[in-house]
């Protein structure tokens, strides 16, 4: 994903038992892109320069060879100098508890409403490897192995009839991916699900990407306010604190771009679900009888050649159809999320995901075919099911981050 100029948002191109709700005021773009225009200032995954011989580790000084791509004294990436093991936040730029060791009591819940706070900051305390001791820095003693980071990979399930996974992929550094969740314990009764996409331009955006998610996961999950509001406000309060916890992250965070990342959310409740987005993570639907809908609509350059005209194949090629145009973070565009409601009351499938599954199997036609055989091959248990288009995406490339996020409704 980048930073790309300001667009107005487009419309879903055909979603059957779909009703958008209160679009924000904008105006339309007075043209259609094309390559030439797509520029940003900002590239999703800039080329890494390659390691000379006895350079110094931008991090930590140590001196590395030609052909290292991590620093071994403090895991560095040598290409973009970010350490590997995740920086602890200014507590003054970042009052927010985001990876505590041990699950801290949390806000006030809504009666019955189940949350699953992981412990991201944990290593094993033997090596996978050789079975020896793993240090205070992360790396086995005895054969340098660094160990698995719980960021690079967790899972939530808070009840059984949803679950999600979150995985690092194979190419980047970092997991800059977030998601939280929180359901009751009966099937079909209330779930909520949030997914944000770190922006890897950007530093810390994994730390924004996660105090964003468990921001907004908390305003979902919260007792019902007095009085009582409708769910697309609900949403738009969820996402403005999602904004929030995202912009105190780039508190005290140097360079021209701040930690941003993606937003989208939905909240499933007797027989219907809410989403809401900013940028381009996506909701699907997926009913067991029916057409699939994707639901929500991107905040890219690729969904506005779609609305000018492209196809779907044709705009996901352009050489920026990743830039998107709205995020969340310091340098946000104002407004509130886009909001769509959705029937979930017959027996399917919503999914919430990052562009690390959907950059794959984008239309929800092929993304409906692979969660059928999936599941056919799996069976229905969402985090196996979850697990499995994850493993799909890292087996064609793993080039992005992965989220998925499921939700049996019906």
């Amino acid at each position: 994903m980048s930073e790309a100029p300001q667009t107005a948002p487009t419309q879903p191109d055909a979603q059957p038992d779909v009703q958008p709700e209160a679009a924000p005021d904008v105006q339309p773009a007075a043209a259609p892109p094309d390559a030439a225009q797509l520029e940003s200032p900002v590239e999703l995954d800039t080329a890494v320069p390659p390691v000379e011989a006895l350079v110094d580790c931008p991090v930590c000084g140590t001196a590395t060879a030609a052909g290292e791509a991590f620093c071994e004294s403090c895991g560095a990436d040598l290409g973009r100098g970010t350490p590997l093991a995740e920086d602890a936040p200014d507590p003054e730029a970042a009052p927010i508890e985001l990876t505590a060791r041990s699950a801290p009591a949390g806000p006030a819940r809504a009666p019955g409403v189940l949350v699953v706070v992981p412990d991201l900051d944990g290593r094993a305390a033997t090596c996978a490897s050789c079975g020896g001791t793993v240090a205070a820095d992360g790396y086995c003693e005895q054969c340098g192995t660094p160990a698995p980071r719980p960021r690079d990979h967790f899972v939530e399930q808070p009840a059984p009839w949803m679950g999600a996974v979150c995985d690092r992929g194979r190419r980047h550094a970092r997991n800059e991916d977030a998601m939280a969740v929180a359901a009751r314990a009966e099937p079909g009764s209330w779930a909520a699900v949030v997914v944000c996409d770190g922006v890897s331009s950007a530093p810390e955006s994994d730390v924004a990407s996660l105090a964003a998610s468990r921001a907004a996961r908390d305003v979902l999950s919260a007792p019902e306010s007095v009085p009582p509001i409708t769910a697309d406000e609900l949403l738009t309060r969820a996402a403005a604190a999602a904004n929030d916890a995202a912009t105190r992250v780039a508190v005290g965070v140097k360079g021209p771009n701040p930690p941003s990342c993606t937003f989208v959310a939905a909240l499933v409740e007797s027989g219907r679900a809410v989403v809401a987005w900013i940028g381009d993570s996506r909701a699907y639907w997926f009913p067991d009888g029916g057409t699939p809908v994707q639901v929500s609509t991107d905040d890219s350059w690729a969904a506005e050649a779609m609305a000018h005209g492209l196809s779907r194949e044709e705009a996901e090629k352009l050489p920026q159809a990743h830039a998107i145009t709205r995020w969340l973070g310091a340098d946000s565009p104002e407004g509130p999320p886009r909001t769509v409601t959705v029937d979930v009351s017959a027996p399917g499938w919503l999914l919430v995901c990052s562009d690390g599954l959907w950059n794959y199997c984008s239309a929800p036609e092929d993304l409906g075919a692979l969660l059928t055989a999936t599941q056919a091959r799996v069976g229905a248990e969402p985090v196996a099911l979850a697990e499995a288009l994850t493993t799909w995406a890292n087996e064609q490339g793993g080039h992005d981050n992965i989220t998925t996020a499921l939700v049996r409704c019906g």
